[in-house]
C-alpha cells in the first residue's frame, strides 16, 4: 500500500498544477451548473440570465483558486494584482461571450436540451480558461 501511496504522491507532484486545474475546475463548473439549476429551475430566470448570474458568483471563486491553489501566483504589490485579475476578469468575459453565444446557438437555433448544452459549453469554457490562464495570465515570470 506505501508503494501505491508513493507512486500516486509521486504522479501528483509531477504534474500538481495541471491535477489542481481539473480539481477546481471541476469544483468551479458544480458550482456553475448548480447555481444555473437554481436560477433557472428554482428560481424561474431565463437561460440567459441565468447563465450571466451563475458566471459572476463561479468567476470569483475561479479566481481565487487559481491563484492561490493552482497557478501560484507570487504577485503580491497592488500593481501586479491588478494587472493579474484585469487579465483573469477579461478572459473570463471573453470566454463567457463565447458560452453565452455557443448556448444561444444551441438553444435557440438548434433547441437543443438547455442543461445538456450547458454541460457542452462548460466543458469547452474550462478548457479555454486553462489555457488562457496558463499562456497569459498566471505565465511565469522569467
Amino acid at each position: 500500500m506505501k508503494k501505491l501511496w508513493d507512486f500516486a504522491w509521486e504522479q501528483y507532484r509531477k504534474h500538481e498544477e495541471g491535477i489542481n486545474y481539473l480539481i477546481f475546475g471541476f469544483l468551479a463548473f458544480v458550482l456553475n451548473y448548480v447555481l444555473y439549476f437554481v436560477f433557472a429551475s428554482m428560481m424561474q430566470m431565463h437561460y440567459m440570465l441565468a447563465t450571466a448570474v451563475s458566471w459572476v458568483l463561479t468567476v470569483v471563486f475561479a479566481y481565487w483558486t487559481n491563484r492561490t491553489f493552482v497557478f501560484k501566483s507570487q504577485n503580491k504589490d497592488v500593481q501586479s494584482l491588478g494587472r493579474e485579475f484585469v487579465a483573469f476578469i477579461g478572459a473570463r468575459v471573453a470566454t463567457e461571450v463565447l458560452e453565452l453565444a455557443m448556448m444561444f446557438v444551441m438553444v435557440d437555433v438548434a433547441d437543443l436540451n438547455e442543461y445538456i448544452s450547458k454541460l457542452i459549453c462548460q466543458v469547452i469554457v474550462i478548457l479555454a480558461n486553462y489555457f488562457l490562464s496558463k499562456l497569459w495570465i498566471f505565465k511565469e515570470k522569467k
